[in-house]
């Protein structure tokens, strides 16, 4: 008779006066669930949760808007998650920085599977530290299939915009400016500026900042005011914009704009926002790209294991099918659809420089202010004060980006070069 069912027995026989509990060997460890925090809510949230189930680790999910505050609690708690995914490499690198975060070996990241900019590289690019699971195309223009985008600067009333969200808001506008940085001055300049290398107040920041206020002051100021208080998502936070906002038939938004247009997503299709920018048309010089990057804050084997799947070639594919979302590893082949076709073609495209989202590259507080300054600028032009406000705006900016510390761990590639 095995040792187990020796146990069985004697519990069995003195169950009636004492009780037994069984303990077997490893199994609370088994049991232990992997800690996630996410941006992810709704339904994008309930497809995250499916991808969890079929890869069968125990797991406890949290999505939140208010990411960056529930993590930073967690972490001044001393319970951080063992796993976190977020957009902002900014602040990723604050954490790294401050050796809180698990170095990513080769068996769970597979660096061969994702180019530029999504594998770190320079100073400090043989420690991992993050890995992309979905990634998406910025620098496009969303319009209807039955809608032919005109090929110069479209009229204000064209335009689709909401700065609403359910945490930081104001990111939709750093956007705009971040496309006007990299489409008039191109990579390099871009990629200076997001370094801190080039000053808010620089003439190719101003222009683009300009350039923005030429469509918010152009008719009545309404589409100030109206950005100001829509969300992005839409009337109901739920049927995006393009198919809700009156009167709009263009959205400068990013590839994941479709999730929030429902069923009538199959009636829209982008072209690239060149064309389309206020002083423009421009040549496309870079689309620029955005990621959702996880990040182990502890050791744990299972964490480990379950990052690894999440993170390969065989689950990002079975999660582009399943979802629709859009993979950073060049490995992924191209869901069906001329759309998607075409947002992964620009995902991955070695032709054409790829940059990073610029605000989710920035310093936590760099983007804080970023986000800020948008706002404030619709402010000010839907009150009807023009360009004149724009330099002080950008003073506030750069006297927070003097005060950053320097951190070892930021990437050092914002933008791919094109072979």
């Amino acid at each position: 008779m095995t040792r187990l069912r020796t146990v069985l027995l004697v519990c069995a026989l003195l169950f009636t006066a004492s009780g037994c509990e069984l303990a077997v060997p490893g199994q609370a460890e088994s049991e232990e669930k992997v800690t996630i925090l996410g941006t992810w809510t709704g339904s994008q949230e309930v497809e995250f949760r499916k991808q969890l189930e079929d890869i069968g680790i125990p797991y406890e999910y949290q999505g939140t808007a208010a990411q960056r505050e529930v993590l930073l609690s967690q972490v001044q708690a001393g319970e951080p998650p063992d796993i976190v995914i977020m957009p902002g490499l900014g602040e990723l690198a604050d954490y790294a920085n401050q050796r809180r975060l698990t170095v990513l070996t080769s068996d769970v990241y597979n660096k061969s599977e994702y180019g530029p900019p999504w594998q770190p590289s320079g100073k400090g690019a043989e420690e991992v530290y993050w890995v992309p699971l979905r990634a998406d195309l910025k620098s496009i223009v969303w319009h209807g299939k039955d809608t032919e985008p005109p090929k110069s600067p479209a009229p204000p009333t064209s335009w689709c915009m909401g700065m609403g969200d359910d945490g930081p808001s104001g990111w939709p506008g750093s956007d705009w400016i971040e496309d006007l940085v990299l489409q008039r001055s191109g990579p390099k300049v871009y990629e200076q500026w997001v370094r801190g290398k080039l000053k808010w107040t620089s003439k190719p920041v101003m222009e683009a900042w300009y350039a923005w206020g030429d469509l918010l002051t152009q008719g009545d100021k309404g589409l100030a005011r109206r950005a100001l208080i829509a969300d992005h998502r839409g009337p109901d936070r739920s049927n995006g914009l393009l198919f809700s906002q009156e009167g709009c038939t263009l959205e400068h938004q990013g590839s994941f704009a479709p999730f929030f247009y429902k069923g009538r997503a199959e009636e829209a299709t982008f072209t690239d926002s060149a064309d389309l920018l206020p002083r423009g048309p421009y040549d496309v010089q870079a689309h620029e790209v955005t990621g959702d990057f996880a990040a182990l804050f502890s050791g744990s084997t299972q964490a480990k294991e379950l990052l690894s799947e999440l993170a390969s070639k065989e689950h990002q594919q079975t999660w582009a099918d399943d979802a629709g979302v859009f993979s950073a590893n060049n490995k992924v082949r191209p869901r069906k659809g001329d759309v998607a076709r075409a947002i992964t073609k620009r995902l991955t495209s070695p032709e054409t420089p790829r940059c990073l989202d610029a605000s989710d590259v920035m310093p936590p507080a760099v983007r804080d202010a970023f986000h800020e300054a948008t706002l404030l600028t619709l402010t000010r032009y839907s009150q009807g004060k023009g360009p004149e406000s724009i330099k002080g705006i950008l003073d506030d900016v750069q006297l927070v980006q003097k005060h950053q510390p320097e951190n070892r761990f930021a990437r050092t590639d914002v933008c791919s070069t094109p072979q």
